[in-house]
């Protein structure tokens, strides 16, 4: 069942820029979305997307702080839109399809990473609403602009390897974890691509999952110094001490190729690391890869079915 998630040899590595894998070509003609287009990984795609000639559209809960981030950068247009509020992102996909354009390119590259204990909507845990939940319903409703030949990028994390899907407490009411909450949201992104490929591949539609690799990014905003320095990323001064941290531009790299690249033509459904189709981590790697259970088909129809319950939004439901 996991038959294509393995290495194709492209070319590209950890050290690759989005720069890199976009050289020689050009995106004129092409619309891409990118949620948190603005910030971190978001804002190098952003750029190299923009730089390569796309029309791109930025989503961001601040439109006023997402367009000082993105200064005068051409081709990019901002809209308001709060992941964690269902009603703003049924507004936003209503104005976008209102514009009557065809969006090319969906990135998901928005989220949070290891909060206090947030609920949102009807009691919802935030990093499984915002991270899953809200871009979940964003493409769902986006579908008729999607429709006919995109490419739907999920930016997860290696951090999926924290936990699978927690069916008996998704939403942590017995207790919460701050980092297993986030482990499952990531988990959840990597499987909602599996089952969207899985449903719109028909209609021209590929979708694709990633871990970026570890990189400093307003993503870690809510973790204290002294918890970066026990993890090793942070020397006893502050200073960056973990040699396999990327750049941002090194970090946006998979989710630009993902999004682009001829070579995963014909291919959908697979997780990504380092510009390159990750392989299965089935328990001898020491790190890298996918779980099996992040990839597994089953799995990612069981979390559309509730993703699907959860948000009222499911574009391929019978009618």
């Amino acid at each position: 069942m996991h038959s294509r998630q393995s290495p194709i040899h492209s070319g590209f590595g950890a050290g690759s820029t989005a720069a890199d894998v976009l050289r020689g070509r050009g995106l004129s003609g092409l619309t891409a979305l990118v949620t948190g287009g603005h910030s971190g990984l978001g804002l190098e795609t952003t750029r190299a997307l923009a730089g390569a000639g796309a029309r791109v559209i930025v989503v961001a809960r601040d439109p006023a702080f997402a367009r000082s981030r993105l200064g005068e950068l051409a081709g990019v247009e901002v809209e308001q839109l709060d992941l964690a509020d269902l009603d703003s992102v049924r507004d936003c996909a209503g104005r976008l399809l209102a514009s009557g354009r065809h969006v090319g390119v969906l990135v998901c590259s928005a989220g949070v990473m290891a909060c206090p204990e947030t609920r949102v909507g009807p009691g919802w845990e935030a990093q499984f609403a915002i991270n899953h939940l809200g871009h979940y319903a964003l493409v769902n409703l986006l579908w008729p602009a999607l429709r006919g030949g995109a490419r739907v990028v999920v930016v997860s994390s290696g951090a999926h390897g924290i936990t699978p899907i927690r069916w008996d407490d998704v939403q942590f009411t017995r207790g919460y974890d701050k980092w297993v909450a986030y482990g499952q949201s990531k988990t959840a992104n990597a499987l909602f691509a599996v089952q969207l490929d899985r449903l719109a591949q028909g209609q021209g539609v590929r979708a694709f999952s990633l871990h970026p690799g570890k990189i400093f990014t307003p993503l870690q905003r809510h973790l204290a110094q002294a918890e970066m320095i026990a993890a090793g990323w942070l020397d006893a001064a502050g200073k960056p001490a973990d040699p396999s941290f990327k750049t941002p531009a090194q970090g946006a790299a998979t989710q630009v190729w993902a999004a682009t690249s001829p070579q995963l033509a014909g291919l959908g459904g697979l997780y990504c690391e380092d510009c390159e189709v990750a392989a299965l981590d089935l328990g001898g790697r020491s790190e890298g890869g996918v779980k099996p259970y992040a990839v597994d088909p089953v799995e990612a129809e069981r979390l559309w079915a509730l993703s699907a319950e959860l948000t009222a939004c499911d574009a391929f439901a019978p009618q």
